[in-house]
């Protein structure tokens, strides 16, 4: 990102896309359960018990955790692994990898830097990869909704079949169900989240409080991650409700937010904030460390191979 590296190790575009889909698949394999915590918390209160009573199954990220471990098995944490996954090297290489060089497609088009070009190079990777990936997002939101029944069946029995289901019940447009407001949420979340860690980052490397080294990227990537959360947790949890709700539910993410509105109040568009926090920080510190190592390491493997001697 910004704090460039030595000349004689820059990353190539192809490094960082594969880098950036490499590091989000580290990252979303440590703080998945964490992820799935956050979408049980902001889809509860979904659908009203038929006495009219307010029913809290789960209370707090590791409450939810530890529900969901005794209930459902710790399997359940990881359940939507596999479409995350896929949602990762399909989304955070478009969304990250392609950042830097959308900001200097920008760059040449206007003969402009600063912070206008890093906003509009950040919504339009953020809007390419949802255009792109929004199929595996609601796959991967819908396992990680699902609660099993009394009689022990799911929804859905594996990844593939949630795929087919979908586009067999609700058709192709069932796969991109939400992709709109997705589209809103994930601009916000790419800009904030890629805009302040280029800032922060810069801003420490000008000033000489650190090297370009861990430190440096540790304090980035958890600032950019409470930041995100902060601005984007009420688009996540309209985009959370309206991709898990069945067909005809809702009109639009509109319609689903003014529902939710009435229905449970404003502070409902903060449902799963402390999970989505420690979600997004954590996921943030590992992911942007490990982009920044294995941009580097696979970089000067390559300065190897080319100059042996």
């Amino acid at each position: 990102m910004v704090g460039k590296m030595p000349t004689e190790a820059v990353p190539t575009a192809a490094v960082k896309f594969f880098g950036a889909g490499t590091a989000a698949c580290i990252a979303d394999l440590i703080t998945f359960p964490l992820d799935t915590a956050k979408v049980r918390l902001q889809v509860q209160g979904e659908s009203k018990p038929s006495d009219g009573r307010k029913r809290q199954k789960y209370r707090g990220v590791f409450g939810t955790i530890s529900t969901m471990v005794k209930t459902e098995g710790p399997r359940s944490l990881y359940s939507g692994l596999v479409a995350g996954l896929q949602r990762q090297m399909s989304f955070a290489s478009v969304r990250i990898g392609l950042y830097d060089s959308m900001k200097q497609f920008y760059t040449r088009r206007s003969d402009q830097t600063g912070i206008s070009i890093q906003l509009m190079a950040g919504c339009t990777t953020g809007a390419m990869a949802v255009a792109i990936a929004q199929p595996t997002d609601v796959v991967k939101v819908r396992f990680q909704a699902q609660v099993k029944g009394a009689d022990g069946l799911q929804r859905y029995s594996g990844t593939i079949d949630a795929y087919k289901t979908i586009a067999r019940d609700e058709g192709v447009k069932g796969l991109w169900r939400g992709c709109f407001p997705n589209i809103a949420r994930n601009s916000i979340v790419n800009c904030t989240e890629l805009v302040t860690y280029d800032i922060i980052k810069e801003l420490i490397l000008k000033h000489h409080l650190l090297s370009d080294d861990f430190p440096c990227h540790f304090t980035a990537a958890f600032a950019a991650g409470f930041c995100t959360t902060v601005v984007a947790s009420p688009v996540d949890v309209v985009k959370t409700r309206f991709m898990n709700s069945s067909s005809g539910k809702y009109s639009g993410a509109v319609n689903c937010a003014i529902a939710m509105l009435k229905k449970e109040g404003p502070t409902a568009f903060y449902k799963g904030f402390v999970p989505s926090f420690l979600r997004l920080g954590s996921w943030n510190i590992v992911m942007f460390v490990s982009y920044e190592q294995i941009k580097r390491t696979v970089t000067r493997a390559q300065q190897t191979w080319e100059s042996p001697f």
